[in-house]
């Protein structure tokens, strides 16, 4: 299989997360995604030393790298002649910079009038803050998210990004329903995403509980409705519990702890009580748990049919044995790099991932002459 988007040609103007993964999951999907990197790369190739950093490899894979100086007019006239030849272009500059760069929308629609365009930004083109640099962190607190995780007596961000993965992932679907479109009208579109709007739509249950019902969300609003914990046993592992709503979970739990004495107290009765009195039923609950080791436990959950997992590290979540019979890890080895183990695509498509011959990230400018002589080779930008 190679791929759904097999012909489709993406042009990636993108650094760091939001764009680069967005062109990283239609490269999964098959696209020819060709990554543009100024002189001295993505930022991210450097998160460790040297230009093939770890960070960089988790949104990069499958992926063709050309260098362009777009301060060259040399150079951005051979970027024009890619994108003449492109089905999609993929940025996450600021509103301003691609007028500056001669590649402002209408210029480019006149050009190719099949070109979807994508630019992502972190506030949207109109408003106070058009101008103003975003990251992750800026994005998960202007949007109202990062008050659902941080404690406002003892603030400390923690946790990974969210807000520029989310906007790279709805980056994709609109790109996707762009590409569906065309192939009906034969004309492409002009896409716009910011972070914050994409960061607030990813929890829309907190912004209606607001609206609707005039609650003001905070760290354990939703674990507390959702019932969802996570206990330390007498071995020090750590596991999760997600009882939900339904009181056949519930009760459960009480057969897997042995303590119907905690079905007849009357702030646990049913799921509206169990909410209001969520930290008092989480003490009752640690306080049991401390009783027996993790794997004596998952087993008495599992035999009671409640949900519940051990709490892994990243290297543990690895190695679990569900996630090796689903091969989520998939492996790559690059010809001067060597072997690249990343997490697949999850996506399968009639029970096989959506592309057999998955390409490991490029390095810096890997496919810059290729590149340069597929696009056009008799172009006279080329030359010299």
């Amino acid at each position: 299989m190679n791929g759904m988007l097999q012909g489709i040609r993406v042009i990636e103007l993108g650094t760091v997360i939001t764009a680069p993964l967005a062109g990283m999951m239609l490269g999964d999907l098959g696209a020819d995604v060709i990554k543009v990197e100024r002189p001295e790369g993505d930022p991210f190739r450097r998160s460790q030393g040297g230009t093939y950093g770890p960070t960089f490899l988790a949104y990069n894979r499958n992926k063709r790298s050309v260098v362009l100086d777009l301060t060259s007019e040399r150079d951005v006239a051979v970027l024009l002649d890619l994108i003449d030849r492109a089905d999609v272009l993929l940025d996450n500059f600021r509103p301003s910079v691609l007028g500056k760069l001669n590649l402002a929308p209408e210029q480019l629609r006149q050009r190719n009038p099949r070109l979807i365009q994508c630019s992502i930004t972190g506030f949207g083109d109109a408003g106070p803050y058009r101008d103003r640099p975003a990251f992750d962190g800026v994005g998960q607190a202007l949007s109202g998210i990062a008050s659902l995780f941080v404690d406002a007596q003892q603030p400390q961000a923690f946790g990974p990004t969210i807000s520029d993965n989310v906007t790279g992932m709805y980056a994709c679907c609109a790109i996707l329903a762009a590409l569906v479109e065309r192939a009906t009208t034969g004309r492409g579109r002009r896409l716009e995403i910011n972070m914050l709007e994409a960061t607030m739509a990813f929890a829309p249950d907190a912004f209606t509980n607001c609206t609707r019902g005039g609650t003001i969300s905070g760290p354990l609003s939703r674990v507390a409705t959702s019932q969802s914990f996570a206990f330390r046993c007498s071995d020090g592992g750590l596991l999760a519990i997600h009882l939900s709503t339904r009181e056949k979970f519930w009760q459960g739990l009480l057969d897997a702890l042995e303590a119907p004495e905690l079905a007849k107290d009357e702030r646990f009765t049913i799921h509206l009580k169990r909410a209001e009195h969520y930290l008092a039923l989480r003490e009752q609950l640690a306080r049991r748990f401390l009783a027996r080791p993790r794997d004596e436990w998952l087993q008495r959950l599992a035999d009671a049919d409640v949900p519940a997992a051990p709490i892994w590290n990243v290297a543990e979540a690895l190695n679990d044995p569900q996630v090796r019979a689903l091969g989520t890890v998939g492996e790559t080895r690059h010809p001067s790099e060597g072997i690249i183990r990343n997490i697949n695509c999850p996506v399968l498509v009639d029970g096989a991932r959506p592309r057999a011959d998955m390409a490991p990230p490029p390095t810096l400018g890997e496919h810059t002459r290729e590149i340069l002589a597929e696009a056009a080779p008799d172009c006279p930008h080329m030359k010299g």
